[in-house]
């Protein structure tokens, strides 16, 4: 069983165990948090409505507050001799999900 849950704009697979690198969520290590699912596929059943996904709960624990890793920007004008470059990293938080409806993480 695994669900696809929806955070920071993205949608990421979710299943028991799973290791995600997520944006960054308010919270400390340690802390549970639980996760919107906008889908769940059991086996062969397939729940696309994002209402009724919704109600089932999928259960993650925050591992570790994090930066990734640097995004280089750069911008520049052909003929202009106009060249800017910036970088950037991006605040992320990194979850394990323990649980996707009532399938727990042994």
């Amino acid at each position: 069983m695994y669900a696809i849950v929806k955070t920071g704009g993205k949608q990421y697979k979710a299943a028991p165990g799973d290791i995600l690198d997520v944006e960054k969520i308010e919270g400390e290590a340690g802390q549970n948090i639980e996760l919107e699912a906008i889908a769940i596929v059991d086996g062969e059943n397939v729940e696309a409505d994002p209402a009724k996904a919704a109600q089932t709960k999928v259960e993650a624990v925050i591992l570790d507050q994090f930066k990734g890793k640097k995004q280089l920007v750069f911008k520049f004008k052909k003929r202009k001799n106009y060249k800017k470059l910036n970088g950037h990293r991006q605040n992320l938080t990194r979850v394990k999900i323990t649980a996707v409806g009532s399938e727990k993480l042994a």
